[in-house]
């Protein structure tokens, strides 16, 4: 079950009218917190995110299912039904079957959201789009931004830049 205040940031994005994926991110943020807080492990930072999605979906954020072929009909299925889930406001979920899940993650390790970890799954996933997508999610993160962040942004990369030339 997702913390209130997880939700509740989330909620704060839809209305400020951001999309789904950032509303999700909230879910993905706990998820990881509750990994390095020792709460419970994951196997890998990919099986992080993808816990934090499942959370987010049914909790309600309308995240669509992964296109087909860019994951495995099994993981398409199980987002359709999260989504489902939440749509309707899903049962009180099963005890013995949560006591479970938790008891296998337990045994997994937190190495899964280190920084490096993260890091590594960020490039992967940047790795496997095309330059042309990359490049217009740039474009329109550009357009949402204020003056300021603009700034902001750009002075980070201007260091950025400085350091790979040392």
């Amino acid at each position: 079950m997702p913390e209130k205040k997880t939700i509740e940031r989330a909620r704060e994005a839809k209305r400020e009218g951001k999309s789904p994926s950032t509303q999700a991110g909230e879910f993905v943020r706990e998820e990881i917190e509750h990994i390095r807080e020792g709460e419970h492990g994951a196997r890998s930072a990919r099986q992080a995110i993808a816990i934090g999605l499942s959370k987010a979906r049914r909790a309600g954020v309308k995240l669509p299912p992964p296109e087909k072929g860019a994951q495995s009909e099994k993981v398409r299925r199980q987002a359709k039904r999260d989504l489902a889930k939440g749509a309707r406001g899903g049962a009180k979920p099963s005890v013995r079957r949560s006591r479970a899940v938790k008891g296998a993650l337990k045994r997994e390790g937190r190495a899964a959201a280190s920084h490096k970890a993260l890091s590594r799954q960020a490039h992967a996933a940047a790795g496997e789009r095309t330059a042309a997508e990359r490049s217009a999610s740039a474009k329109k993160g550009a357009r949402s931004r204020t003056a300021g962040e603009r700034s902001a942004s750009a002075k980070k990369a201007a260091r950025t830049r400085a350091k790979a030339q040392k």
